[in-house]
């Protein structure tokens, strides 16, 4: 892995945790409410972050992309799959969780973003946008592309795939956002080409986003009760 690699990782993780100095340090020397600080913050790392990381991978933006990529007209094809791939992986998953381990539907980590998103609109810029690209650099270009040149397919998404289940803070749940891994990896290796799960990935995070945002809790609660595959649009990446 080059330096640059570890330069791009090395700032998501920063970016990660850069919170827990700066959200207090924000809310001492603003006027910010604790929420407030919260938000202002989160944006303002994931904005920088976002630029860092694409500066970072500037050569690799430059490389030309190999003779057998995807065209536009077929990227745009293996967008709309891999939506319905990664909705019917999530299905498969989430059966998974309910039938064989007890695992009850619904997403804290989602439920969390969607109660900030509520109270602060601009906070799903994050989840619709920002993160999908900067996820997909991380966990698709590199993890998953440094393991695919050593091992073979499945291993590799397997691995890459476990980090960024980890990641999302959600052990429970580790199946889902397995299967959404997976199903990126095999559209960045179809595609040659990142901005295929990362278009993917935005469009599964922004139906999520738009779907919560527009019921309230108890209606989302009731209507997890009513359907345990409601997992399919209501975690996103």
């Amino acid at each position: 892995m080059t330096k640059r690699y570890w330069y791009v990782i090395l700032t998501y993780i920063v970016m990660q945790f850069s919170g827990i100095l700066f959200i207090p340090l924000l809310y001492f020397i603003t006027p910010f409410s604790k929420q407030e600080s919260m938000v202002t913050w989160t944006i303002i790392s994931f904005l920088v972050g976002l630029v860092i990381i694409l500066f970072l991978m500037k050569p690799d933006m430059k490389t030309a992309y190999t003779r057998d990529a995807s065209s536009a007209g077929m990227m745009a094809v293996w967008v709309i799959t891999g939506v319905i791939m990664a909705y019917l992986a999530q299905g498969l998953a989430g059966v998974i969780e309910s039938n064989v381990f007890g695992i009850r539907p619904g997403s804290q980590n989602t439920e969390a973003i969607m109660s900030i998103a509520r109270a602060a609109p601009v906070f799903m810029i994050i989840p619709a946008l920002i993160a999908p690209i900067m996820e997909e650099i991380i966990f698709r270009k590199i993890i998953f592309g440094v393991l695919y040149k050593r091992t073979n397919f499945f291993l590799a998404a397997l691995l890459s795939s476990f980090i960024f289940g980890i990641i999302h803070g959600e052990p429970e749940h580790i199946l889902i956002y397995a299967s959404m891994g997976f199903v990126f990896a095999f559209l960045y290796v179809q595609t040659k080409r990142i901005i295929v799960p990362i278009l993917v990935h935005m469009l599964l995070n922004s139906i999520s986003v738009i779907v919560q945002f527009s019921l309230d809790p108890e209606q989302i609660e009731r209507m997890i009760k009513q359907s345990e595959q409601m997992q399919m649009i209501l975690i996103g990446g």
